[in-house]
């Protein structure tokens, strides 16, 4: 071999020995940086015409595994969401506190409970009455605190949802830029490995925030596509837009997250093409788990409301109050409410003695009133003040019925037959109208109407109700409104059922026989979901809307919880707590006493209703059907207990697979302080060896040039 040639052998030695401990020591320096795979050089024999010519640098090659990435990838989304949800809601459930904590919701309902226990014991006594209404009020404060923090917690989903968008589209544009630069690098045969590992590294953050897949081109590109194989980026690059309502109120229209093609324009849906990672969790919170939990605490309080009244309906004070004002029930003076049943309504001195008694009877068209028919609600008014004969007399004014006697030291009161009482929706005369509330609300709390379909709706003309129809994963089937129509029920419920211009092709809406509204989907759609996207008709006399008067949507339902207290007047005089229960049949006559001092049949009633079974409405997660309220807290305190353990162990499983996967990718692309020493040893002993033979050419250059 000529002495050129052994110089050229050993200097190309020399320089791959170089490269080989620079890679090296940067792997070293790496160790701890997130992202970073380890590099190698890839070299091979050079050789010319059989001969030896030293050694060739094909280039630095970046150490990875693309399926170890994916699985990594996958991993990390997984784990992302699963965190999202479980910190939710474990402070959510550290909110509700356990079941025998005092100052939790369930701790002081036990308490308003035990304090009306107290009071029904000895009626006469004021302080155990105060302190009934107190701790009553105490339960519902409680309530109406909770939902609020639900609806805090769903904006704040919200509002890091829309900040994960934004970072999103900050990593999706920089990695545009990479790919520009690799493409560069790779075509003038450039080192890329510090542009492979940026990329990683933001592959790996991208992941935390929805799931993603990655493919690396020959040329270094990395083009991403989400688990469902939309593309985010390839040659061109999708721009995520989404807005945050800026509030978790119940009920709110909240947009789907859209892509906008940066090459085309075109505007697509990508909500459901994000399957995991953090906006994912944050969606399902927003829109399943927060919802669910705060449907079935409204369902809870409302139904305990709806308990307490009933009792307290079919109670009376002592003395009787002068007036009883009814609660706002959403109906009209025109509408026509049917039902069954006897009540009776009496006019009484205000130590018991009955002045006059009038017989309420429902019935298929409307009441009868001692005999007189009175279809509509304007009607039952007026034949009760007829029937008073000057001794009460009773108004309907924007969806309340009052009743207030006529002598200022007489008292009103009411009673179910108890051979054939009233059922008005499945209520009581006086419950159903909410004459004697002991918990008031501003809205309808329950949702049988006793309406009929014939009945005139009365919604103010220009008034619209919006509908969306979701698929089952999550994608808009349908958005529609529709306009106040016609003047009945039939007619506003004929074009909500449109299977033109309505929801009709996903199903329809019917009242029953309790006037109540229910759905019926389509076959085919059962698993589609029919929900009210906006409602502004309003009801001219109440003011109630449809979707407020038949409890339609998140709105009408979930905001319960904040609309319930007790009575003002009964807060400002606990005298008026029912405790009694008057005593009129059809056979009792004027001047009879009806009413007792220190009567607690009604303030027993009122305790029981704790234990008494009730229909309960599907609401969340907790399916509908009879049990008390006692039973009802319990699953509720159960329901969101098992929703909090069941995303705590979610999350602990996600995060187990995520190391694992992480490790496993760390295995090969990770950087071993005891490999890498190894190499830089090898290195330099190769180094050494050029070195020696770049030395040896020189001494036989020196011994050639003696000679001669």
């Amino acid at each position: 071999m000529a002495l050129n040639g052994i110089v050229g052998n050993a200097l190309s030695g020399l320089q791959a020995a170089q490269l080989g401990m620079r890679t090296a020591s940067n792997n070293v320096a790496n160790v701890n940086t997130p992202g970073y795979a380890r590099t190698e050089i890839n070299q091979a024999a050079r050789n010319a015409a059989g001969q030896g010519m030293g050694v060739e640098i094909l280039g630095v090659q970046r150490v990875a595994d693309r399926y170890l990435q994916a699985a990594s990838l996958r991993a990390a989304s997984d784990a992302s969401a699963a965190g999202a949800i479980a910190a939710t809601l474990d402070r959510l459930q550290a909110q509700f506190g356990s079941p025998d904590d005092a100052g939790a919701l369930f701790g002081r309902l036990n308490q308003a409970f035990a304090s009306l226990g107290s009071a029904a014991a000895d009626s006469a006594e004021r302080v155990a009455r105060l302190s009934a209404a107190s701790d009553l009020q105490s339960f519902f404060d409680e309530a109406q605190r909770l939902s609020a923090e639900v609806r805090t917690m769903r904006d704040e989903a919200d509002a890091r949802l829309g900040s994960a968008v934004r970072r999103v589209n900050e990593i999706l544009e920089e990695m545009q830029l990479l790919n520009s630069e690799a493409q560069g690098l790779n075509a003038s045969a450039a080192d890329t490995s510090g542009t492979a590992n940026r990329q990683s590294e933001l592959l790996n953050e991208l992941a935390t925030y929805m799931d993603v897949r990655a493919d690396v081109q020959a040329d270094g590109r990395v083009f991403v596509r989400t688990g469902d194989g939309t593309a985010l980026l390839d040659n061109s690059r999708l721009e995520l837009q989404y807005t945050p309502a800026g509030t978790g109120a119940y009920g709110v229209d909240y947009g789907q997250i859209t892509a906008v093609v940066s090459a085309s324009g075109a505007t697509v849906d990508m909500t459901p093409a994000i399957g995991s990672g953090e906006m994912r969790g944050l969606i399902n919170l927003r829109d399943v788990e927060l919802p669910a939990i705060a449907g079935a605490l409204a369902e809870f309080a409302a139904g305990a409301a709806d308990g307490l009244n009933a009792a307290h309906n079919n109670a009376t004070s002592y003395p009787p109050p002068n007036a009883l004002e009814g609660r706002q029930t959403g109906l009209e003076s025109s509408d026509i409410v049917t039902g069954s049943g006897v009540a009776r309504v009496a006019i009484t001195t205000a130590d018991g003695v009955l002045v006059r008694a009038v017989e309420v009877e429902a019935g298929p068209a409307g009441f009868t009133v001692d005999g007189t028919t009175a279809n509509l609600v304007f009607d039952l008014a007026a034949q009760l003040t007829a029937a008073f004969a000057g001794d009460a007399t009773a108004s309907f004014v924007n969806g309340r019925l009052t009743i207030t006697a006529t002598n200022p030291a007489h008292g009103v009161a009411v009673v179910q037959d108890d051979a054939n009482p009233a059922s008005i929706g499945g209520r009581g005369f006086a419950h159903f109208f909410g004459l004697n509330d002991l918990v008031d609300a501003a809205r309808p709390s329950f949702f049988e109407t006793g309406l009929n379909a014939g009945s005139f709706h009365q919604f103010a003309p220009g008034g619209e109700i919006a509908f969306k129809v979701m698929t089952p994963d999550s994608r808009r089937a349908l958005d529609v409104t529709i306009p106040v129509t016609g003047a009945t029920f039939v007619d506003q419920l004929n074009a909500i059922n449109s299977t033109v211009t309505g929801i009709g092709q996903y199903g329809s809406f019917a009242l029953d026989a309790s006037g109540r509204l229910n759905f019926t989907p389509a076959a085919g759609y059962e698993q589609y979901a029919v929900e009210i996207a906006s409602d502004s008709t309003v009801r001219t006399g109440s003011g109630v809307a449809f979707s407020q008067l038949f409890g339609l949507g998140d709105a009408a339902r979930m905001s319960r919880a904040e609309n319930l207290e007790v009575a003002p007047e009964i807060r400002a005089d606990s005298s008026r707590l029912a405790f009694a229960r008057l005593d009129v049949n059809a056979a009792t006559l004027p001047t009879e006493r009806v009413i007792f001092e220190g009567d607690n049949r009604g303030g027993q009633d009122l305790v029981a209703a704790m234990t008494s079974k009730r229909t309960f409405d599907h609401a969340g997660g907790l399916a509908g059907g009879l049990a008390s309220i006692e039973e009802f807290g319990a699953r509720l305190a159960g329901d969101v207990g098992a929703r909090a353990a069941r995303a705590e162990r979610a999350d602990i499983a996600a995060q187990s697979v995520q190391a694992a996967a992480d490790q496993k990718r760390s295995d090969v692309e990770g950087v071993n302080l005891d490999e890498e020493l190894a190499r830089m040893t090898l290195y330099q002993q190769a180094y050494n060896a050029s070195a020696r033979l770049l030395q040896a050419a020189r001494e036989m250059t020196d011994t050639l040039l003696n000679i001669v």
